[in-house]
């Protein structure tokens, strides 16, 4: 509807003569004031001459009649135009969202775009800790916002799996006794990678010998070394695989470093204009561009981040195919050093750099500070998920409706990280709480489960009265509930535009609030109502809606708590 208003005004404007503006189409604050506002008349006034309140008059005299399920339009203020719509327009919508169910929500705006969505990139021979839970949140929910808005997306995980952290953690692995006929684990490798980059700052000499792994791992010229790595690369990436599938994130394509490394050196080599020879090293000079410059290649011949990136921009498309956009989502701890690499990108393949969007967000902090892999002094994700699941179960056994289980506490777990991460803008960092993180009473991931549940039930009373749903006979009035149910599919376009799934995440928490004022003033399985069908039509969109933007945040939708 949003975009019905706009481009009825937008004719408007060309039939009175009037030039074009780039106006908004909002919703109120207040829904007194309409269903939708538009500021056309103050944007227009001083260009075309006119008071902004006799301006949105002429605008509106046009587009009286002509917009269907608008049922009149008022000036408001100092010249807004304030539409409001028809009592058939919301039930028509609650229709169209349980007939649609699963698509409800989504649009075509990216049909026939291929999307590559990177995130997460945990690194092999590291802990996976909550950071790296915390950075899927963003990336995931990003994937999924270009699904809903019809993109071919592909989600890809790049991997660490060669450099100096890794030589770091081989060194560790030696002087720990870790060998490959031990059946060791993803946490005992983290504990060697700690010991290794923390001895790496304080003892040169040891700085060497790991300086030494780190070529040989390149070369692949030192056999024991080699199967240390191999077995540690196996056991990391198994464990990852483990997390992923408790986190609902499943990649389409992982890259690795040990490929991209090869490919990286070569182009860098191959491109000395670019990349000129500074102290045995090659460099991007980014103060040419208003940058900083950095190193490509160390004076020992390496391939750093940088080169390895500029070559996966390429393997991305040659393994994937041609492709329209390819985001990489991070912590914008490297947001100036993704500007770096685009910048030299742009020499070396300009027609992908065109293409390449980084998306640098904030960080979830525990109220313990920051984290460091490098010191040990991190908490594994799957650590982390339990504990919150502990507290989750304790929360339901107080105020839940259904004894919790072992699956439901770990689902509620991850609600409660997902949304915490999510609630606000991704670019600014915040605080995990966790005892409002699961709250049943709102802003919160559990509190949107909790809802979609009781939902369930009320729905599942229903059908045992004999009632079904129907938008057959519907009320006079509006409720608050139904100007909100329709909004989803905006939110979703606009979320996805705005590169904000926390348009989501508070879209989501509104509807849910409007649903519980509704359910406390309303009875819905009452036999004796002759609205109750329509009322069980209305819970049923309600249900679609928080399932569907659940989906989009990776959270599940529980039919008990």
């Amino acid at each position: 509807m949003e975009g019905v208003i706009t481009t009825a005004i937008a004719e408007t404007l060309k039939e009175l003569g009037l030039p074009e503006a780039d106006f908004a189409v909002e919703h109120p604050s207040e829904t007194s004031h309409g269903d939708y506002a538009c500021n056309v008349a103050m944007v227009l006034s001083k260009t075309v001459g006119k008071a902004p309140r006799e301006l949105a008059i002429e605008i509106s005299k046009v587009l009286e009649g002509k917009i269907e399920y608008v049922e009149k339009i008022q000036i408001a203020g100092p010249g807004f135009l304030n539409f409001y719509l028809t009592r058939d327009f919301f039930s028509a919508e609650i229709e169209r969202a349980n007939t649609l169910g699963a698509e409800w929500g989504k649009n075509t705006l990216w049909s026939g775009k291929k999307v590559l969505v990177e995130y997460t990139d945990a690194n092999p021979f590291k802990e996976f800790h909550i950071g790296h839970l915390f950075t899927n949140a963003v990336g995931e929910s990003i994937a999924r916002l270009f699904m809903m808005n019809g993109a071919d997306t592909k989600r890809i995980n790049y991997q660490g799996d060669i450099g100096l952290h890794v030589a770091h953690a081989v060194w560790g692995m030696q002087k720990l006794g870790i060998d490959v006929e031990s059946d060791f684990s993803a946490r005992e490798l983290g504990k060697a990678y700690a010991l290794g980059a923390t001895t790496y700052k304080v003892d040169e000499a040891a700085a060497a010998e790991i300086r030494a792994i780190n070529k040989k791992i390149y070369d692949r010229s030192d056999e024991s070394i080699n199967t240390l790595y191999d077995k540690g690369r196996e056991v990391s990436l198994a464990y990852f695989e483990t997390v992923y599938k408790v986190i609902g994130t499943d990649f389409d394509v992982s890259f690795f470093e040990s490929e991209s490394g090869i490919k990286g050196k070569e182009l860098v080599l191959s491109n000395p204009a670019v990349f000129p020879e500074s102290e045995g090293a090659r460099i991007f000079k980014g103060e040419e561009y208003g940058l900083h410059t950095r190193v490509f290649l160390n004076k020992e011949g390496l391939p750093t981040y940088e080169a390895k990136e500029l070559a996966l921009a390429k393997m991305k498309e040659d393994t994937l195919g041609v492709y329209d956009l390819s985001v990489i989502s991070t912590a914008n701890e490297v947001s100036e050093y993704f500007k770096v690499l685009k910048k030299a990108m742009s020499f070396v393949y300009p027609e992908l750099e065109a293409k390449t969007e980084h998306i640098g967000h904030g960080m979830v902090r525990l109220t313990t500070g920051k984290m460091s892999s490098r010191t040990g002094d991190v908490i594994p994700a799957i650590d982390f998920i339990d504990e919150v699941a502990v507290a989750a179960t304790q929360k339901m056994a107080t105020e839940g409706d259904s004894e919790p289980d072992e699956v439901l506490a770990r689902d509620v777990a991850i609600a409660a990280i997902k949304y915490a991460t999510l609630r606000g803008s991704i670019l600014q960092n915040s605080i995990f709480d966790k005892d409002k993180a699961l709250s049943f009473e709102g802003d919160s991931g559990p509190y949107l489960q909790y809802t979609h549940a009781r939902i369930c039930s009320v729905l599942t009373k229903a059908a045992e009265a004999g009632l079904k749903s129907s938008v057959a006979l519907v009320p006079e009035g509006v409720y608050e509930v139904e100007r909100l149910v329709y909004q989803f599919p905006e939110v979703i376009e606009k979320a996805l535009s705005e590169r904000a799934p926390h348009k989501v995440t508070g879209y989501l928490t509104e509807l849910a609030s409007a649903f519980n004022t509704f359910y406390a003033h309303e009875k819905i399985a009452d036999r004796e109502d002759t609205y109750a069908p329509y009322k069980i039509a209305l819970a049923e969109a309600v249900r679609t809606t928080l399932k569907n933007g659940l989906w989009v945040l990776a959270i599940k939708a529980p039919n008990k708590m």
